[in-house]
């Protein structure tokens, strides 16, 4: 939670965010089974036009698998190939 957090500050203070605070980012909603934060991190980086990379999707994939959401994890994994 904390991570996100700092995430989230990244953009108060203006602090432009990469494929680097995304992918931390990634990874704090896969370890807290967070995966509505995971899909809104995604359409975020989509919407950012930051590029997608393995570390992303993995903690995608993931997160939604903890979180029972098991068609967008597919979907996802789908995606990602």
């Amino acid at each position: 939670v904390q991570a996100l957090q700092l995430f989230c500050e990244m953009a108060d203070s203006y602090v432009e965010r990469n494929i680097i605070s995304y992918s931390a980012a990634a990874t704090a909603c896969q370890k807290g089974e967070q995966g509505v934060q995971m899909l809104q991190l995604l359409r975020e980086m989509a919407h950012s036009r930051v590029e997608r990379d393995t570390i992303t999707y993995n903690a995608a994939v993931s997160a939604c698998g903890k979180g029972a959401q098991w068609v967008r994890a597919m979907q996802l994994f789908r995606e990602m190939a």
